[in-house]
């Protein structure tokens, strides 16, 4: 009987590690923008920030210029949040060991890369892309933030390949697979000198003409593909509609999760398993409706303006804990679309309307993210539901949205990660 109770336990134990096993393979990668260290009194700074709760940090953003070098857009940011805490007791520069943000990652197991581009510091990609000297010289310059700052990749945000806007040409299509071939023929080449494999990811539009601008069977050497699924509505809807939902809306534009990971891998044939689903931790306000019948989800004739006025800090697109902190004073009620499988509030007061997410919707994806044997997720940002126990206090109370990912990726047992030693002095 006592062989047998061992056995059981030892079969039991078996398929409790093979779950957690196989569970640690998702992917939770969150993008840290340098600029909110100077945020809620420093609230979200390396010391911070809860590592056994990340797979990837995504360090955001360097900006290439012209010719391919890269630069940061803060230096005292940069240096602070990447070398670590400057100690001013010795000649400069010089800083206080295992205090940055890529020491701190290493310490618990969890890679960090660097983020090039971004909404606003695309402009000069395609002319890079186009040019084999600038192509080769940007990769180049990759390699060398990798030594620097001892990054574990690299991932191109380039928004977006034949955008206009962004100085997009039609020939970024066939250019974008020579740019990061380039990129992964240096990174690799490099890697081999120090025993490493560097991983080369990219942040991806999920609309339809974001993503047929994309050579997808020629970029199949990349790590993975952070698909975007959130800003699917906005100010610039007819109605209002869902940031980020699961599933496309009963109206007004098509545009989910759902839809994007159809489009990638039945239209675009890209494999799930390189796949990481964008979730947002932040949402989007209207403000101003006309006449006077109850605003409520895919109501049209708003003002096309954010709401400014509750959510002034962050321009009408709050993060989460925002939310929460707000709409507790302004007479807002939640509701729940079943079709979309996100939620919604509305303050017929303040004549507001907020598309976010909140645990029950972040849930769902995650299980959604599992079901169709994703890579993982992304967060916009890791910073936006960092709780604070009081409002200015710096307490940080919990991460209730992040929770979400990690429980259901990885049950109650939070995965242990080897600490990742330095590669080069």
């Amino acid at each position: 009987m006592k062989k047998m109770k061992m056995f059981t336990l030892a079969l039991l134990l078996s398929g409790v590690f093979q779950f957690a096993n196989a569970q640690k393979s998702k992917e939770i990668i969150g993008y840290f923008p340098s600029w909110q260290m100077y945020k809620r009194n420093g609230l979200f700074v390396p010391e911070y920030v809860d590592y056994s709760k990340y797979s990837i940090l995504n360090y955001s953003f360097y900006c290439p210029d012209k010719q391919g070098n890269l630069q940061g857009t803060d230096a005292w940011a940069d240096s602070i949040l990447l070398k670590g805490k400057i100690d001013w007791s010795k000649p400069q520069p010089a800083y206080y060991p295992n205090s940055s943000l890529v020491d701190f990652s290493h310490l618990w197991g969890v890679k960090i890369m660097v983020s090039i581009g971004g909404w606003t510091l695309s402009d000069n990609f395609p002319s890079i892309a186009a040019d084999p000297k600038k192509r080769a010289h940007f990769a180049a310059e990759c390699v060398r933030l990798i030594k620097e700052y001892q990054f574990d990749g690299i991932d191109i945000d380039w928004e977006y390949p034949g955008y206009d806007e962004h100085s997009g040409t039609k020939d970024d299509r066939k250019n974008y697979p020579l740019f990061m071939k380039a990129i992964r023929d240096s990174i690799d080449a490099y890697g081999k000198t120090v025993n490493t494999q560097f991983l080369l990811t990219g942040a991806f539009g999920a609309n339809t003409p974001q993503m047929d601008n994309i050579d997808w069977a020629n970029v199949q050497f990349m790590d993975y593909f952070n698909m975007m699924t959130y800003d699917f509505n906005g100010v610039w809807s007819d109605d209002a509609n869902h940031n980020s939902p699961l599933y496309n809306p009963a109206k007004g534009y098509k545009g989910s999760v759902d839809e994007a990971f159809r489009l990638m891998t039945q239209t675009y044939k890209v494999p799930a398993e390189k796949l990481n689903l964008g979730v947002a931790f932040y949402g989007r306000t209207l403000r101003g409706f006309d006449g006077d019948e109850p605003i409520t989800v895919y109501r049209t004739g708003h003002q096309k303006k954010a709401d400014d006025v509750i959510f002034a800090e962050w321009e009408g697109s709050p993060s989460y804990y925002n939310i929460v902190e707000e709409i507790k004073k302004h007479g807002y009620k939640e509701y729940w679309d079943d079709v979309a499988q996100v939620p919604y509030l509305v303050s017929e007061q303040e004549k507001s309307f907020v598309t976010y997410d909140n645990p029950k919707s972040i849930r769902l994806k995650a299980e959604y993210i599992v079901n169709k044997k994703c890579a993982g997720a992304i967060i916009w940002d890791a910073s936006c539901d960092y709780m604070e126990k009081k409002q200015g206090s710096t307490l940080i109370a919990g991460t209730p949205l992040l929770d979400q990912l990690n429980e259901v990726f990885y049950g109650n047992a939070l995965p242990v990660r080897p600490r990742i030693k330095k590669r080069w002095k």
